[in-house]
């Protein structure tokens, strides 16, 4: 592992090695703005769907089973692996990166960070889904479904709109700060790490039949171990957006957090409704901030608004989990 203490002097070209370090975030998250997603052929992200579809494929089977342990174990040892190599791979490209001169090292590594966050798609699509809305429930419900995976035939132009601000609370945390805050700790191999996990829970993480293939067994451990990889950031992500809307009750947003299934996503989401003072639902499943009114056509933009607030609000998060965490492996050296 690279020796960090070097980060607390200052290169011949006059740039502290920390402030460098600490300002990867930022440029990652500029770049993420100012160009957006990277091609398909050369996103890593794209690169981890191709992976666990291949796997999923393998090991997921056709028609449900009661019990089936086998499965179980093989996809948690399928997901290990990839993830082993994940981590590697980024670590070793960090590693050479370092060995460059600082503000080169900098803008590098932030070019490898940045596929790993997606906050200009998100906040691009979420308002098109408003714009669709304008045009027609169906274009509406049509461009919902390129950010949610469950069933929107049905729904209402309001509950279209609800699920839209939902996606963009919940997606906050999994595309800009859990990425960011596990960069925090482990750099570029802890951000790869989380996206992998997160990525593997979409396309696994599911209870039941999806896609032709039953994934209660296969889908149980990359379900699991985005759980745990999501518990710290999902509430920093609430916390963050109660501070952006100029407080919020934290025992009401813990009440409303706790209705939905999920222990992470439920978080972000009613910490969004109860900024926004609306309703947000899945039917059939939960309902946040009951007492909200119905969700409006500006509600959509005041989310983004929300939502661009905290991206800008996580990164003093990350310096100081920076600073924390080289303070405490100078420490170690010591």
């Amino acid at each position: 592992m690279s020796d960090y203490g070097f980060l607390l002097t200052t290169p011949a070209g006059g740039w502290p090695l920390l402030a460098v370090w600490i300002g990867v975030p930022m440029l990652a998250l500029a770049v993420d703005w100012w160009l957006g997603e990277p091609p398909a052929g050369w996103h890593p992200v794209v690169w981890m769907g191709r992976a666990l579809q291949w796997w999923g494929e393998r090991l997921a089977p056709v028609a449900p089973v009661a019990r089936d342990l086998k499965v179980f174990w093989l996809a948690a040892l399928a997901w290990c692996a990839q993830a082993a190599i994940i981590f590697i791979a980024s670590w070793a490209a960090q590693e050479l990166v370092l060995m460059l001169h600082g503000f080169l090292a900098a803008a590098l590594l932030a070019l490898l960070l940045k596929p790993l966050l997606a906050w200009r798609m998100l906040h691009d699509e979420v308002l098109a889904v408003e714009v669709a809305l304008g045009q027609s429930l169906e274009a509406g419900r049509a461009q919902l479904s390129r950010l949610v995976s469950r069933d929107v035939s049905s729904l209402t132009a309001v509950q279209v709109r609800e699920s839209a601000i939902e996606s963009l609370a919940e997606n906050l945390n999994d595309s800009v700060v859990a990425p960011l805050f596990w960069f925090a700790l482990l750099g570029l191999p802890g951000a790869a790490l989380y996206r992998f996990a997160n990525t593997a829970d979409a396309m696994w993480g599911y209870p039941g039949m999806r896609g032709g293939r039953y994934w209660q067994w296969a889908g149980k451990w990359a379900a699991r171990a985005d759980d745990v990889l999501s518990w710290v950031p999902a509430r920093i992500t609430s916390g963050l957006l109660a501070v952006v809307a100029n407080g919020l009750p934290l025992s009401k947003l813990a009440r409303q957090a706790r209705k939905t299934p999920s222990p992470n996503s439920g978080w972000p989401m009613a910490a969004m409704a109860l900024a926004l003072g609306v309703r947000l639902a899945k039917p059939g499943v939960y309902t946040l901030n009951s007492r909200g009114r119905r969700a409006g056509p500006l509600d959509t933009q005041r989310a983004a608004r929300l939502g661009s607030r905290v991206v800008l609000a996580t990164v003093p998060v990350v310096v100081v989990l920076h600073l924390l965490v080289l303070g405490v492996w100078s420490g170690l050296r010591a």
